[in-house]
């Protein structure tokens, strides 16, 4: 293994410790991150766009402040990468669109800001299906991005870049949105951590908008604490936390209660998912954790209402782009109503025209009631089972996904099945709360299997504990410091 691949390897908590240390430079970290994403880019495919001068400028910057002795955050030239919904100043920012292929925006993300302010290194922007709306990042305007466990298989989506960026040692780590699981579910596939954050937790400002009610930015890491370490980032000041040092990873669970929702666990659950789960709930139990099963009978009618809700609030939210106030326009137009037309069919795709169209059907005169009320009112009894069942149990676990990876042509003109692809996330984005999906090990053909554990709102603490311990646990704890040597 050549040394920029075996930096590369290293965890978030290690490189940052080889930096504090000046074992390495944040120049020789960026180069050997930019070496492996020329390397790897060919088959993966998880870049729309790499910032190479600009990360290697300010990789020097922050080597000749340590240099001279100056205050540096611990954070101090960390290389990653962000999903290309997320807005940068320097750079573009298409949503994976031909409606915003060269759009640049004035401003950056309240999140970019914050992990600039520590001294991160912004790599570049990922791949993503488009406008976020996808289970496969396959719908990205651009190109596909490849899952780097199989090349063969989707890397999951909407965030898939992400994803592939963390699990390809491009990135040490990446930000993505969730939607409806579009962190847990790539990172899932992909074998590496992701998490959704409680709504509101994370600033969205900066964040193109999909359903203004469900999106939130959360972390894609190699293992539990590194992601604790970039919450205490993006979380900002609004709320200030400490995740990274609250958690261990030989802390007892003793007595902790842990539910398990078998509406989440039947026949649509693959037998090698299923039996993942349990094999985590038994090392809870092996920890001093108390898990049970219970019903929640409102989580069949989750998906439905997430897709009506979410449809409705893209409908509205994409409808500034009309090729005048944003979005590329289109030429050789006679009237307002052909530019209107023309510039939204050149502009968007086929999944976000159909996601469009059911959004506006949804909301439409006469139907309005039968669909997008109905659906609100699901939503709120969700919310309200879910605050019940956080009576009896502390934390729910579940599956990520029903599936492991898939094959890039398996899925592709079934967006029906697609869709069913989100029954294990999407709940936890209706009611707003925290979830995380944790690697624990894999099937006989060698793709990642991941569980999902969700807490009750504004309980990260809790919940990257648990998830910390468990990964332990389950021996999926991902360290790069047997490559340490070639450093020390």
């Amino acid at each position: 293994m050549s040394s920029h691949a075996a930096l590369t390897h290293l965890t978030l908590t290690e490189t940052a410790a080889l930096l504090q240390q000046k074992v390495i430079s944040a120049a020789e970290l960026t180069s050997a991150y930019l070496l492996q994403i020329e390397k790897k880019e060919p088959v993966i495919g998880a870049y729309l766009s790499v910032f190479a001068e600009k990360a290697l400028s300010q990789a020097n910057t922050i080597d000749s402040a340590r240099l001279h002795g100056d205050a540096v955050s611990p954070l101090s030239g960390i290389p990653y990468a962000a999903k290309d919904n997320i807005c940068t100043a320097f750079g573009t920012t298409t949503c994976a669109s031909n409606m915003l292929a060269a759009y640049h925006s004035p401003y950056s993300a309240k999140v970019i800001e914050s992990l600039e302010k520590q001294g991160c290194i912004l790599l570049g922007k990922t791949n993503l299906d488009e406008f976020a709306m996808g289970s496969t990042t396959q719908n990205s305007a651009f190109q596909i991005t490849r899952n780097p466990r199989n090349p063969s298989c989707v890397p999951g989506g909407s965030s898939g870049g992400s994803a592939a960026a963390v699990a390809a040692d491009e990135a040490v780590f990446s930000l993505g949105s969730d939607t409806g699981g579009s962190v847990r579910q790539p990172a899932a596939f992909c074998g590496v951590v992701g998490m959704k954050p409680t709504y509101g937790r994370v600033s969205r400002y900066g964040l193109v908008a999909f359903a203004s009610s469900f999106d939130q930015i959360g972390p894609i890491t190699k293992n539990v604490s590194d992601c604790a370490l970039v919450m205490d980032t993006i979380c900002g000041t609004a709320a200030p936390t400490n995740f990274s040092r609250s958690i261990s990873h030989s802390e007892s669970l003793h007595g902790l209660r842990i539910g398990i929702p078998t509406q989440l666990m039947d026949n649509r659950i693959a037998p090698d998912v299923r039996a993942a789960v349990y094999t985590a709930a038994s090392s809870l139990e092996k920890l001093g954790a108390v898990v049970s099963e219970f019903s929640l009978p409102s989580l069949s009618q989750s998906l439905s209402s997430y897709y009506i809700i979410s449809s409705a609030e893209a409908s509205s939210n994409l409808s500034r782009f009309d090729g005048i106030r944003f979005g590329s326009r289109t030429n050789h137009t006679r009237t307002i109503s052909e530019l209107y037309e023309r510039s939204r069919s050149e502009g968007f795709g086929s999944e976000v025209k159909r996601r469009i169209m059911l959004g506006t059907f949804v909301l439409s005169a006469g139907f309005g009631d039968d669909y997008y009320k109905k659906a609100l009112t699901l939503r709120e009894k969700l919310k309200n089972d879910f605050a019940n069942q956080f009576n009896q149990y502390d934390l729910l676990l579940s599956p990520t996904a029903p599936t492991s990876a898939y094959r890039l042509d398996q899925k592709w003109n079934d967006p029906l099945e697609m869709y069913l692809g989100d029954i294990c996330t999407v709940p936890m984005s209706l009611a707003g709360l925290p979830a995380l999906s944790l690697p624990c090990g894999e099937n006989v053909n060698g793709l990642p299997l991941a569980i999902q554990l969700t807490g009750n709102h504004f309980c990260e603490t809790e919940l990257l504990r648990c998830a910390a311990v468990l990964e332990s646990e389950l021996g999926c704890y991902h360290t790069g410091k047997e490559k340490l040597y070639e450093y020390i």
